[in-house]
C-alpha cells in the first residue's frame, strides 16, 4: 500500500523534440550515438563548406593567401569579437585552451615563492602548464558540493599570502559545473589575485562567457561555437596585453598582441577564418533556443541514467548542455580504467560518452546538442548497467 505521506518521486524531465533541421546540419555517423560533444565538438556542414572554400583558395594561389593572411585573420577576429561583446584588440585566435594557458601564465610576472592555485577539476595539460611555472596549491572540490557558493568558499579558503594566480575552470570538464563564477572572480581580484579562466566549454554554451571580467580567459570555438577544430580565443584585460608574447617568435612580433600571437608563418589558417561562420550559424538558429534545447536534452539523459542503481546525479548549473553522474565504487577509479570503460562502451554499443576517473568511483558525462535525439540517451541507459559495478 502506498504511503500518502511519502514524498513524491522526482519527475523525469520531458524529452525535448528533435531540434528542427538540427541533425541534418552535421555529417556524423548515424550508427553512433554522439553524446560527447563537449570533448571535441562537431562542425556543421555550412562551416565545413566555408573552410573547404578557403582551402581551395589557398591551394589555388598560396602566395596571395599568405600575404593577406594577417589582415584576414584580423577581420575574422573582429567578427568573433562582435559575437562575444569584446574588443577586437583584446582577443587573439589560438589553437586550443592549453595554448591559452601557456600564453597567459607567461604574461604574469612571478617571483620566488609565488604560488598558483588550481583545483582538482582542472584539465590535465592546463594544470601542468601552471606547475611548470610555480608551485601549485590544489583545492579539492568534492563533486557533491551543492552550489556555486560552496565552490567559492572552498577556493577562497585555500588562498595564502603566497597565492599570486588562480587558474580556474569556467565550466569544469568532468563534473560540468560552474567554478569561476563572477562573484568568485571579483573576490579574488579584490584580494590581489590574478585570475586565469579556462573557458574551454563556455563559448557558445553560456550567453556571456566573458562577463566575469577575468584577467585572462581562453575558450574553444570548436566545441559549442560550431567552429572548425583547432579554433579558440584568448581574451586579455587591457592591463596585461603588453606582456603577452607569442610562444614562438614570428614576423608579426613588432605588432604585439594579438597579431604576434596569431601569426604562425606557413600554417593552415582556414579554421580561424571560417570560425565566424559557426557563430553566425548559431545566431541564425537562435542561440537562446539552441542553449535551451541542448540543456533540456542533457537533463533528460541525466535523469534516465539516474534511474540506474549505483549512479548518483551531481549538482549542476541550470542552462548547461552537460550533466554528470558519479559511478559506483570500483568503477573507473583510475584514468586507465576510465579510458578502458569509455572505449568498451564505444566499441560494443556504438555510444560516445565521457567517462572520468575519481577515487572511490569515477563519473560519466552526457552532453546535449542539436543533432542528438532522445532515443540515443535511452539507448545508453539501457546498455550502461552491464558496465558498472552494483
Amino acid at each position: 500500500m502506498t504511503d500518502p505521506t511519502a514524498p513524491a518521486a522526482p519527475q523525469r524531465p520531458a524529452a525535448p523534440a528533435v531540434f528542427p533541421g538540427g541533425p541534418g546540419l552535421f555529417r556524423l555517423d548515424p550508427e553512433i550515438a554522439h553524446l560527447n560533444h563537449g570533448s571535441f565538438g562537431a562542425v556543421p556542414l555550412p562551416v565545413q563548406e566555408a573552410q573547404a572554400a578557403l582551402q581551395a583558395e589557398l591551394h589555388a594561389d598560396p602566395d596571395a593567401f599568405f600575404i593577406a593572411a594577417s589582415e584576414r585573420i584580423a577581420a575574422a577576429r573582429g567578427r568573433v569579437a562582435a559575437h562575444l561583446g569584446a574588443e577586437p584588440e583584446g582577443i587573439a585566435f589560438i589553437a586550443n585552451a592549453t595554448e591559452g594557458a601557456n600564453l597567459a601564465l607567461d604574461a604574469i610576472p612571478l617571483a620566488e615563492g609565488d604560488e598558483i592555485l588550481v583545483t582538482d577539476h582542472g584539465y590535465g595539460t592546463v594544470v601542468a602548464a601552471a606547475a611548470r611555472r610555480a608551485p601549485v596549491t590544489t583545492v579539492a572540490l568534492d563533486p557533491l558540493l551543492p552550489d556555486e557558493d560552496a565552490v567559492r568558499e572552498k577556493v577562497l579558503a585555500a588562498l595564502t599570502p603566497r597565492t599570486k594566480v588562480a587558474l580556474l575552470d569556467h565550466v569544469s570538464s568532468p563534473t560540468a559545473r560552474i567554478i569561476a563564477s563572477p562573484r568568485l572572480l571579483a573576490e579574488l581580484a579584490a584580494r590581489g589575485v590574478t585570475t586565469v579562466v579556462d573557458g574551454a566549454h563556455a563559448l557558445g554554451m553560456l550567453p556571456d562567457p566573458l562577463g566575469g571580467g577575468a584577467d585572462f580567459w581562453f575558450g574553444n570555438l570548436h566545441k559549442w561555437g560550431y567552429a572548425p577544430s583547432g579554433s579558440a580565443v584568448l581574451a586579455v584585460a587591457p592591463a596585461h596585453r603588453g606582456r603577452v608574447r607569442a610562444l614562438v617568435p614570428s614576423w608579426e612580433d613588432e605588432h604585439g598582441f594579438p597579431r604576434s600571437v596569431e601569426y604562425r608563418a606557413t600554417a593552415d589558417y582556414t579554421g580561424w577564418l571560417a570560425a565566424p561562420e559557426g557563430l553566425d550559424l548559431l545566431q541564425r538558429l537562435d542561440a537562446a533556443a539552441v542553449r535551451a534545447h541542448n540543456s533540456a536534452l542533457a537533463a533528460h539523459g541525466a535523469a534516465l541514467l539516474a534511474e540506474i542503481p549505483g549512479l548518483t546525479p551531481l549538482p549542476y548549473t541550470e542552462g548547461l548542455a552537460m550533466r554528470a553522474l558519479r559511478l559506483p565504487p570500483g568503477t573507473a577509479e583510475t584514468q586507465a580504467d576510465a579510458r578502458a570503460l569509455r572505449e568498451r562502451i564505444a566499441a560494443e554499443q556504438g555510444i560516445r560518452v565521457l567517462v572520468w576517473s575519481w577515487p572511490g568511483g569515477g563519473g560519466i558525462r552526457v552532453c546535449g546538442q542539436i543533432y542528438n535525439r532522445p532515443e540515443e540517451y535511452e539507448r545508453l541507459a539501457a546498455a550502461l548497467p552491464a558496465y558498472v559495478k552494483g
